[in-house]
């Protein structure tokens, strides 16, 4: 039997697709789209998560569960079998956490908890290969826990800039995994954000976007981190906060979002794409169900963009698209 979830105190309700994600009939794709409809996310519906792709696999990292709340769950895409199982959980159930790999290794370094949206500093880490579960690692400095981060490996560290703890945040933090040591010595964002995107792309930090503290508070500016401090580059076309991001051959790829005042649901179907050698943007096709509030992937030239809500706030879907750039 199918349930039907409705997230608290919110609109909008979602089937949680219990049992059979993978067998549910995909519709007709266009072949002239650079966008394909993916299988929906196992074990339901989901947003404000992390992304991360290893080996393959994308994992999908906490978050809004619909009415089930904030959980603990790992889901994990195969994108060679394209099939969806259940990894480690994660030792307490988060939402808007911060993730990244490093040598095969995935830490979350920071995230939110409850539905008050408490900042969390605990840093975790699973090496999905060898390890049964998630192992504690050095937390971040006290007072500086947050979630809804822009995360990057620059040279094997981990930087954290930006954030939501109470309000945005300008700052910037870097984990060493190989020394299991932080560094909050970083130059600050040159303004506070939360729920922006980026990623790591010839060697620098690109933040694009995000919010100032409310979902309407959106920006479309750009920064890189060159390892000395940020630099301003060409703006984003269309300024929004609740994206998600991916690095697709050599590009930065920014799709979704939220604040959008020209659609009821609030919510954007924008996908831009960031040359950082050209420092331009150019627009893609739009998403085929805008949303906001997921994380995304990025595996061998695809973006993968599980989850998210296709309502501003709260609306979460088990939706799952994967974009191509050409």
């Amino acid at each position: 039997m199918r349930r039907f979830l409705c997230l608290l105190v919110l609109a909008g309700c979602g089937d949680d697709g219990s049992g059979d994600a993978d067998a549910r009939a995909l519709p007709d794709a266009d072949p002239d789209s650079p966008w394909r409809t993916a299988p929906p996310v196992g074990g339901g519906v989901i947003q404000e998560t992390a992304a991360v792709a290893l080996d393959g696999r994308i994992y999908v990292i906490g978050g809004f569960a619909g009415g089930a709340g904030i959980t603990d769950a790992v889901r994990v895409f195969d994108t060679a079998t394209e099939t969806w199982s259940d990894g480690a959980p994660l030792p307490a159930a988060v939402h808007h956490a911060n993730a990244a790999v490093v040598d095969g290794v995935i830490y979350v370094v920071g995230s939110l908890r409850t539905l008050q949206f408490n900042a969390s500093g605990e840093v975790w880490a699973w090496n999905p290969l060898t390890d049964a579960g998630w192992s504690a690692r050095a937390a971040m400095p006290a007072g500086t826990g947050r979630g809804a981060s822009v995360v990057g490996v620059v040279d094997g560290r981990i930087v954290v800039a930006g954030g939501l703890r109470g309000n945005a945040v300008a700052d910037v933090s870097s984990y060493d995994p190989a020394t299991d040591s932080w560094d909050d010595s970083l130059p600050d964002l040159p303004a506070p954000r939360d729920h922006a995107c980026g990623g790591v792309v010839d060697g620098a930090l690109v933040t694009a976007g995000g919010r100032q503290g409310t979902i309407v508070s959106t920006t479309n500016q750009v920064w890189a981190f060159d390892g000395a401090g940020w630099i301003e580059r060409a703006p984003m076309i269309t300024g929004r906060g609740g994206t998600a991001c991916g690095v697709v051959d050599g590009r930065l790829i920014v799709v979704g979002g939220e604040g959008n005042p020209d659609a009821s649901s609030g919510v954007f179907p924008q996908a831009e794409s960031y040359d950082p050698a050209a420092d331009a943007w150019q627009s893609l096709e739009p998403m085929p169900t805008p949303r906001h509030g997921m994380a995304a992937a990025a595996w061998q030239g695809s973006l993968y963009v599980p989850g998210g809500a296709t309502i501003q706030a709260f609306g979460a879907t088990d939706t799952h698209e994967v974009l191509t750039p050409p």
